[in-house]
């Protein structure tokens, strides 16, 4: 099973990992205005790490196209106190969702350990402030730019070939910048200059990425691919959501799962566990008298 190296740990992925959503921004396309106070996003912090976290993802500028970057300043003014509540307060690994220089360096200053990069490396200067804290990388698959929609259903001859060649050669871009493979994690983009045809097709070849040996994120929670399926918007997208987790669990156990919805998720991954024999249930488990009724 690969094993993942940041900033000094590691981590064998040899068993799901849930990541879980924390935003920093008022434009969220599934939780816009939640949390809009640092406060809110800390109380968050707190459920989604009881709920069973291992993994939280703190975003300072939504990736909703069409809409202007907001300034690296103002991300970095979103995020920091966030990441530095959580590294004070936790023991999860933190991520951040940002492709800019300047945050990611802000970023990894107040206690980050991964730097989710959605732009496919569009920065090389990421890559060696990544390398200089020997932090962990996120390389995602898009061939758009950052807040820039790209859906063509003509695009690709090949979209899944298109993703491994481009994961082949960034890999070794990532090398001669100083981010050893041991560091990257590596995020097929659902949605991201995919259709959602197309990004059925990337998640139905899935064990091609997998056999590159690295872990990978998926990203599928709410997505519009889900919802170009169901016919639902974004917050009733649970259920497309796990069943898009069953389909990769048949292919990999080393799959982060990059999502909203935390406690059902993870009793999903428990029982899925348990069914597949990954783990048990006592012999003699009867279920909580207090739990037979609402």
């Amino acid at each position: 099973m690969p094993e993942l190296v940041t900033r000094g740990r590691t981590l064998q992925v040899d068993h799901p990992l849930i990541m879980a959503v924390i935003n920093a921004t008022p434009d969220s396309f599934s939780d816009a205005g939640e949390y809009a106070t640092l406060e809110a996003r800390m109380q968050r912090a707190r459920e989604v790490v009881a709920a069973g976290a291992d993994i939280l993802d703190v975003g300072g500028q939504s990736a909703i196209t069409g809409v202007p970057e907001i300034s690296e300043a103002e991300e970095i003014d979103r995020i920091s106190p966030v990441i530095e509540w959580i590294a004070t307060n936790t023991s999860v690994l933190i991520s951040v969702d940002t492709y800019r220089p300047l945050v990611a360096q802000a970023a990894l200053k107040c206690g980050a350990h991964i730097i989710n990069d959605i732009s496919g490396l569009l920065y090389e200067e990421v890559a060696r402030i990544v390398a200089s804290h020997d932090a962990g990388y996120i390389l995602m698959h898009n061939r758009g730019r950052p807040k820039v929609r790209l859906t063509d259903a003509n695009l690709y001859d090949d979209v899944t070939q298109d993703v491994l060649s481009f994961f082949k050669e960034k890999l070794v871009a990532l090398q001669g910048l100083g981010v050893e493979q041991q560091h990257v994690i590596l995020d097929p983009g659902p949605d991201f200059s995919k259709t959602p045809s197309q990004t059925v097709e990337v998640l139905r070849a899935l064990g091609q990425i997998t056999d590159l040996g690295r872990p990978v994120l998926l990203p599928v929670s709410r997505k519009d691919f889900i919802g170009a399926i169901t016919g639902k918007p974004p917050r009733q997208r649970l259920s497309g959501t796990l069943a898009a987790i069953a389909h990769s669990l048949t292919i990999t156990r080393s799959g982060i799962y990059r999502v909203h919805d935390i406690g059902e998720v993870r009793d999903f991954l428990d029982v899925w566990d348990v069914l597949n024999s990954h783990s048990q249930i006592d012999a003699d488990a009867l279920l909580d008298r207090s739990l037979w009724r609402s």
